[in-house]
């Protein structure tokens, strides 16, 4: 059986970026995960611990998200390795963060970076 638990539209202010303006006044942020695992247990007994604990992978979003990188990329790697490493029985993550206003000409949603991890 195929499962998964989806955070979506988490919103975090950070300080992410190689610019020094990006570094000093910060933006807003989305990330978005979806981990599969194998939950049917869960499904059948309603306990916690038979089951991805998704207030655990918020707080690891959050945690990670206060430690300034200049690269997106940076700090979507190691939000996958510190969930993985909480949670090896995840089979696989994908995380989207999108910078909500990136410093660039023109006007737009936002930029992203996203990444997939299969185990």
């Amino acid at each position: 059986m195929r499962s998964k638990i989806i955070l979506e539209d988490i919103k975090i202010f950070a300080y992410h970026g190689v610019l020094e303006e990006e570094k000093t006044l910060g933006t807003y942020y989305l990330i978005q995960l979806e981990a599969e695992a194998d939950l049917w247990k869960a499904s059948e007994t309603d306990e916690l611990s038979d089951t991805i604990n998704y207030a655990e992978i918020n707080d690891i979003i959050h945690q990670e998200m206060t430690i300034p990188s200049e690269l997106l990329e940076h700090v979507a790697g190691r939000i996958i390795k510190k969930i993985h490493q909480h949670f090896p029985s995840i089979s696989s993550l994908k995380i989207k963060i999108t910078k909500t206003n990136p410093p660039m000409k023109g006007e737009m949603k936002g930029v992203s970076v996203a990444f997939e991890q299969n185990w």
